[in-house]
């Protein structure tokens, strides 16, 4: 069940978008650092006034 259609691995290249770019990696990592970072400030306030309120 070979349903691949790359018969060879060579000439086989990768192509980074990013990689020479440090001030959007920079920027995606920050970007992530805030969505993570503002999720659990936001499930703590919630589960603060959830318990305030029962």
């Amino acid at each position: 069940m070979n349903t691949s259609p790359i018969e060879t691995w060579e000439g086989a290249e990768a192509y980074f978008t990013y990689a020479d770019k440090p001030a959007i990696m920079m920027l995606f990592l920050l970007l992530a650092v805030a969505i993570t970072f503002g999720t659990i400030v936001i499930a703590a306030l919630h589960e603060k006034h959830a318990y305030n309120n029962h």
